[in-house]
């Protein structure tokens, strides 16, 4: 590398003294991966270093997912990206952002086996064309106790996070924190500063409560485990209709505040953490999504 670049050097030697501007258009240390290909982060690389941080082969997931390497490139990755879904316009916003490797929530694989055709040959083919690597991962990004979607959101609302619960495949996926000191009011004014345009609040629970379940995305699975642990709030992405019966006959306060909006948060900490350690830059790649 050394010696490459001693020449491009001297090959440009005259030009640069005679205009004394730098000599490339980028960061010294971008330039050189565009000159040498070697210099590259390596796509096995990275998804060892997701796999790990992940706790990948530790969290099993349901039935039909499959989490880690979805879709591979040719090998190397010069910039990161996160999106919450593996669609065809995430897969086209990543190509045009120059994105080769992107980390999904909800990756391409969820049930059986399917035939790769009509919009499933092209969202593959989009991502093939653009030499976009996918790297799925849903529980994993879900129950981390730092990247975890249930983590961060509770650190976003400025909770400290006292315990776990609704257990799945011997991984709790749900988490508990300890509720604001103003209570439900306090709750429901964070959530809104947060989820400006899917907040929904259904508030048939204590007015102070001490602890607060959250589980982001689907909140099913959490709602009829709240009273076992002694929890009457739950913070979650999105709920059926029955739920709000439930909540006035079981004494309730649920806050879906949108599936999409609610599962950002562990893409975004794993995309930055990639990036941080292959020295590279990294995009989230927004939808306008409101469920």
């Amino acid at each position: 590398m050394g010696k490459a670049l001693t020449q491009t050097r001297g090959n440009r030697k005259r030009s640069h003294l005679r205009t004394n501007k730098p000599q490339f258009k980028f960061p010294l240390h971008t330039a050189l991966r565009m000159r040498h290909p070697r210099c590259m982060p390596k796509l096995r690389d990275i998804v060892a270093f997701c796999d790990e941080r992940t706790r990948r082969a530790e969290i099993k997931d349901f039935g039909g997912a499959y989490n880690g390497l979805q879709l591979e490139n040719n090998g190397e990755v010069t910039k990161i990206g996160a999106a919450v879904d593996a669609g065809q316009l995430p897969f086209q916003a990543a190509v045009a952002a120059q994105v080769d490797f992107l980390i999904c929530h909800h990756g391409l694989f969820w049930s059986p086996p399917v035939p790769l055709t009509d919009i499933r040959y092209e969202k593959v083919k989009t991502a093939m064309d653009g030499n976009l690597a996918v790297y799925g991962a849903h529980l994993p990004l879900d129950c981390h106790p730092e990247i975890g979607n249930n983590a961060l959101l509770a650190q976003a609302l400025g909770l400290e996070c006292v315990g776990s619960f609704v257990p799945y495949e011997g991984n709790d996926i749900a988490t508990i924190a300890a509720a604001p000191a103003g209570g439900r009011r306090e709750l429901a004014e964070k959530l809104k500063a947060l989820f400006p345009n899917t907040y929904q609040g259904i508030e048939y629970g204590s007015e102070q409560p001490t602890r607060i379940g959250i589980l982001t995305g689907s909140g099913q699975s959490a709602v009829s485990e709240l009273q076992a642990q002694g929890l009457d709030t739950l913070i979650t992405g999105e709920l059926r209709q029955h739920h709000f019966n439930m909540a006035q006959e079981l004494g309730l306060n649920l806050y879906p505040c949108g599936h999409y909006a609610t599962e950002v948060f562990g893409v975004k900490a794993l995309a930055a953490e990639v990036a941080e350690k292959f020295g590279l830059d990294w995009k989230f790649i927004e939808q306008p999504c409101l469920l």
